[in-house]
């Protein structure tokens, strides 16, 4: 039983590891503003990107927060890599998922 417990403590470490190491913003996502929807009219929509993480590990939920600043890293490095500058969150999280609304709001038509 001990075995089994120590698999899974180290199971659990790993996950939480590669979850946090994919959750880290690249260079051009530090660039990727987060706005609300009535700041954006002005912009151009790009597109959209939806967004995972766990949300529990081995049965335990992990902090809203925290969820909530992986994924908007996770949409702020996809924005940057499909050539926007914000992203608009669109959807609540439900599951460790949302999807967000990627806008060029920067000289959106050059």
């Amino acid at each position: 039983m001990k075995t089994i417990n120590k698999l899974l403590l180290i199971t659990a470490i790993g996950v939480m590891v590669i979850g946090c190491a994919a959750a880290e913003l690249t260079a051009g996502g530090k660039k990727i503003r987060i706005l609300e929807p009535s700041e954006v009219s002005s912009c151009k929509k790009i597109g959209r990107t939806n967004t995972s993480v766990t949300d529990n590990i081995v049965g335990v939920k992990r902090p809203i927060e925290t969820i909530e600043r992986e994924l908007e890293n996770i949409a702020r490095n996809s924005a940057s890599n499909m050539g926007g500058d914000t992203i608009v969150p669109l959807t609540i999280i439900e599951g460790g998922k949302r999807s967000f609304t990627v806008y060029k709001c920067v000289n959106p038509d050059g």
